[in-house]
């Protein structure tokens, strides 16, 4: 195997767009990873669809544990595709993805919840396998549930030099906090956190309801499941250059290395944001909710069948009135997804990405004037507002995303 190359690691930092959370369908062979993701999510198309039509420059591929997907990497690594490099990563073009694992875990009397692991290289991946592989059921699949105490799966991830980021904390479908306790000091040392990922229903602002995360980096991450949700949500890193090394410092914040910003869908958007009625499908919020005695109840059918919601949550266990926002926290920017905006479509997709080069571009740096000279004044105006977050938006819930209104 490679060493690889060394790519530009100059002293002075800059700026990088990273999403570190997305998944694998399927393997160049057809073998089965992520069952609901899309069977074009193989590790090759993530890092094109990423490098060439995203323009993000760093990503986390999180399941990389799975046997066939490090036959997939080994592959790419032969045949020149990518390399190793220093500092931890493989390189694809200007991109550097980052090898992660999603694990599910459980402690007696709680629910279950996922967390990530990344490490720097593709050995200590395989290390990390064979480890896991006598702790769980079926290692070649995604998301699977390992059969060992929280902490003892903390210190495995960080004895071999990986990072432990519990992952979208707050959802009831495998959050800590959503679905399996009220503490994160409950389930881990919190000596042993890298960061944490906040989820597509919640903010930072939010988060800092919860004192025992103040000293936590956040990430806003797309948790991609089809090649188009890549970049749905993501994160600008100040490094100075592109590695797991980079990454673990921006995580510590040290030497000038840090998360900058987190762009994320405003929580409305987010399919969990709300408490859901599987009675009849309404979406309650808290007055709805205040007025009941005894078991929660929907106010519209009487059903018990309720999906609590994110925001729902937070109040539940926030041990905080008003959101403390430390110092060393960035800003949240609100943003709407392209795929998102009413009236945007394949065409005019294409003419932006053959003007712009990127959706990064395209969010980031094309001016409104520039953009609708190729999309027209409408869908740029359209455009400008959802990277300012100004799009209305209903709320969304029991799995159902919010959406903008037209």
């Amino acid at each position: 195997m490679s060493s690889g190359k060394k790519l530009d690691q100059q002293q002075s930092l800059q700026s990088y767009y990273c999403d570190m959370h997305i998944h694998i369908g399927r393997t160049d062979s057809g073998q089965a990873v992520k069952i609901s993701a899309s069977n074009n999510l193989t590790f090759e198309n993530i890092a094109a669809e990423a490098s060439e039509r995203k323009g993000i420059r760093m990503i986390g591929i999180i399941d990389c544990h799975s046997p066939s997907v490090q036959d997939d990497i080994t592959r790419c690594l032969d045949s020149g595709v990518m390399e190793e490099i220093e500092g931890g990563g493989i390189a694809y073009r200007d991109t550097v993805i980052l090898l992660g694992s999603e694990i599910e875990i459980r402690e007696p009397g709680m629910g279950a919840a996922h967390v990530l692991a990344y490490f720097p290289d593709l050995g200590t991946m395989r290390e990390f396998t064979d480890w896991m592989s006598r702790y769980m059921k079926n290692v070649q699949l995604s998301s699977q549930r390992i059969y060992v105490s929280p902490r003892q799966l903390q210190q495995e991830i960080i004895g071999r030099g990986g990072l432990l980021i519990p992952a979208h904390v707050f959802t009831p479908h495998k959050g800590l906090y959503g679905s399996m306790a009220d503490r994160m000091s409950d389930v881990f040392d919190l000596e042993g956190i890298a960061g944490i990922e906040l989820g597509l229903s919640a903010d930072s602002s939010m988060a800092g309801l919860i004192s025992e995360l103040d000293r936590y980096t956040f990430l806003t991450n797309s948790d991609a499941h089809s090649l188009g949700k890549i970049g749905r949500e993501y994160n600008r890193i100040d490094m100075a250059g592109l590695s797991f090394e980079e990454f673990k410092l921006a995580l510590q914040m040290k030497d000038g290395r840090r998360v900058s910003a987190n762009y994320g869908l405003n929580p409305k958007l987010g399919k969990y944001h709300r408490t859901y009625c599987g009675g009849c499908e309404s979406i309650l919020d808290e007055e709805h909710l205040a007025a009941e005695t005894g078991p929660p109840r929907c106010p519209y059918c009487g059903s018990t069948k309720l999906v609590q919601g994110v925001l729902d949550r937070i109040l539940d266990v926030a041990d905080r009135e008003e959101p403390l926002i430390p110092p060393t926290r960035p800003p949240y920017h609100y943003q709407v997804p392209l795929e998102f905006i009413p009236g945007l479509g394949k065409s005019a997709m294409g003419k932006l990405l053959a003007a712009f080069g990127t959706e990064m571009a395209i969010l980031h740096q094309a001016t409104e004037s520039e953009l609708a000279e190729v999309a027209g004044e409408a869908l740029a105006a359209s455009i400008v507002k959802a990277r300012n977050g100004t799009l209305a938006l209903s709320s969304g819930g029991g799995g159902t995303y919010g959406k903008v209104m037209k």
